[in-house]
């Protein structure tokens, strides 16, 4: 089956590494097209050997640009449109219905209780979304938390399938060679104890909570290493300033090697406001680190001694982080749990499923219903 992703922009991000990652995997014949910002993402999927097209957007309202995708759809003969990030689903559902494709498919990666994508949920934005919605035959939902606030906001649960973000559990495993690069790549020693925060720096993070509650535990033994990149870096450097630890936190940008950043960690602490899955989360465990979390929908049901949910305010993170600090290492270790249900040989395998049990209905029939995927098993991850 031939398989045309859509997606907004291919710049370095959680939901464009996910397509990255399913690209590797997937059984179908893929090809991409970004709505613009083709960046370096799109360059290591082209190397992979995939097709990228960019349209070169100007503008978030471009109207030709619905014709000239939905051109590059009907001379394509694609089987799937599938679509992902906001924008891309407003252009590619309505495109790909204009251009007749048999299965129209989108991945909801993020929706907030406030905002979608960074973008807050104002009532033009929802009825944009829910219009081009009616387009689409399917929607994947990447946790139970994401399902739940689609069908609040108008989507019919009959068509939506939760089938989690994937973890390339091989890619960051523990590597004690890279640890010690890393670390010297750092100017950080083998005896310092390293606290990371891994992932994009934005408000919702609340990166600088975990500065100020790791503030009085740091020193030449200990440092606090963000790794990332956002909007939000500016502020957080300041509130290092601020509490006087500038000595002491490492603001080390966005990196790729993400096995080898996990490796130079100690523990990793993650104090988001609101969190729709938890994929930094769910790595960091993959490396067999220690994990402190005020939340991560992606843990519920899984038990292990290596996560502990802590409180979201600086006096509580601070005793949950100094009592971790002080606990004894263990070996680093993955979570078989986390490897069953969210490697991505699992994942990539079920969203092909879904795409081919969707084409196989034909035209006549555009949902997904409760009866078909009791009849083809289950696609949601166990429980």
């Amino acid at each position: 089956m031939k398989v045309l992703h859509v997606i907004t922009g291919l710049w370095v991000g959680g939901a464009e590494l996910q397509l990255e990652l399913l690209l590797r995997h997937t059984r179908h014949e893929p090809e991409v097209v970004t709505l613009d910002n083709r960046g370096q993402v799109a360059d290591n999927i082209a190397q992979g050997g995939v097709q990228v097209r960019d349209l070169t957007m100007t503008r978030n309202t471009e109207v030709s640009a619905l014709g000239r995708l939905r051109r590059i759809i009907r001379e394509g003969r694609y089987d799937v449109v599938h679509t992902h990030l906001y924008r891309a689903q407003i252009y590619g559902h309505l495109a790909a219905r204009l251009a007749g494709t048999r299965a129209i498919v989108t991945t909801q990666h993020s929706i907030g209780e406030t905002h979608i994508e960074r973008r807050r949920m104002s009532m033009p934005v929802r009825a944009l979304y829910l219009t081009a919605e009616h387009c689409s035959h399917a929607t994947i939902a990447v946790s139970d938390v994401v399902r739940d606030r689609l069908v609040a906001w108008g989507v019919p649960s009959r068509k939506i399938t939760v089938v989690p973000k994937a973890v390339d559990f091989a890619a960051v495993a523990f590597d004690p060679v890279g640890r010690v690069k890393v670390r010297m790549d750092w100017g950080i020693g083998p005896n310092v104890q390293v606290i990371g925060v891994l992932g994009r720096l934005d408000p919702n993070k609340r990166v600088d909570l975990v500065i100020r509650a790791a503030a009085p535990l740091l020193g030449e033994r200990r440092r606090l290493v963000v790794v990332g990149d956002g909007e939000d870096r500016e502020r957080l450097e300041q509130t290092a300033r601020e509490v006087g630890v500038t000595d002491h936190v490492l603001f080390a940008g966005a990196r790729r090697d993400v096995g080898e950043v996990l490796s130079s960690f100690d523990i990793l602490v993650a104090a988001p406001k609101q969190e729709t899955f938890g994929l930094a989360m769910l790595e960091a465990l993959g490396n067999g680190l220690p994990l402190l979390y005020t939340t991560c929908p992606a843990l519920d049901g899984i038990e292990t001694d290596r996560a502990r949910q802590v409180p979201g305010d600086e006096v509580g993170l601070r005793r949950e982080l100094a009592a971790e600090l002080r606990a004894p290492l263990h070996p680093r270790m993955p979570v078989p749990a986390l490897c069953e249900r969210y490697g991505i040989e699992s994942v990539a395998a079920r969203i092909d499923d879904l795409y081919e049990r969707i084409a196989a209905r034909g035209p006549a029939l555009e949902r997904v219903t409760e009866t078909d995927e009791e009849r083809h098993g289950d696609l949601s991850p166990s429980p």
